[in-house]
């Protein structure tokens, strides 16, 4: 169900990011649409977001609070199932990508049912560059990623993707991965129902202190391998 006068919903994972989640604020001059911040962490991040949206009535801010862990991409789904506009997507707490290329994805919707934000396609920006053994490993995961899943994008994993709702709303039941991995899952599913999903350039930074660690890869091919080879597929 959408709701009139929201044209677009914007979903926030936010695992214990009490730190950041006001400068992100800080750095939402305006938008025109809903932002779903999910909280499923320890920390006082869902305080600090009811704090902004009581005191931020130019914005139209959606906190749903857990109190157990869901994993980036339950988050991400969690939110997505609570978005109330016919156009939805999703980007990072820390700020990397900004709320206009946001917008300016969203703008990219009139023509094809997604638009995923890229740092490896010509055009790009990056103000900040990642570490060189983690772009290596960027780009080896996206090696096996165009192997195993024959996905031709350039970059699954960059937290700036929007969506149709009606694209979303037919793939979310058949998602299983509920971490890292939920990225490539998605983008699967959308490209085996037959939506069309551009890659767009993007101008992005890295802010550092990323949630995903060593374990997390290895967590994220092993999800892979069995949504990609596992009974059902």
């Amino acid at each position: 169900m959408t709701t009139p006068g929201i044209p677009c919903s914007l979903v926030i994972p936010a695992y214990n990011e009490e730190n950041r989640i006001r400068l992100l604020f800080d750095e939402i001059t305006a938008f025109e649409g809903e932002l779903i911040v999910v909280c499923d962490g320890t920390d006082r991040t869902a305080d600090c977001v009811r704090q902004i949206a009581a005191h931020r009535q130019d914005l139209v801010i959606n906190c749903l609070e857990y109190d157990h862990r869901l994993g980036k991409g339950g988050g991400v789904i969690e939110g997505l199932k609570a978005a109330r506009s016919p156009l939805v997507g999703y980007f990072d707490a820390d700020g990397s990508t900004s709320i206009s290329e946001m917008q300016r994805l969203f703008s990219h919707l009139s023509s094809s049912d997604g638009a995923i934000g890229s740092r490896w396609v010509p055009g790009s920006t990056l103000r900040v560059r990642q570490g060189f053994l983690r772009r290596m490993e960027s780009r080896a995961f996206n090696l096996l990623i165009r192997i195993f899943f024959n996905l031709t994008y350039n970059d699954t994993q960059c937290g700036a993707k929007v969506f149709k709702k009606t694209a979303i709303d037919t793939v979310l039941p058949q998602m299983t991965s509920r971490g890292f991995e939920f990225d490539v899952e998605l983008l699967w599913r959308l490209h085996q129902a037959g939506y069309s999903v551009k890659e767009i350039p993007i101008v992005w930074q890295n802010k550092g202190d990323s949630r995903v660690q060593k374990r997390d890869m290895i967590r994220m091919l092993k999800g892979l391998f069995v949504i990609r080879f596992g009974p059902g597929t």
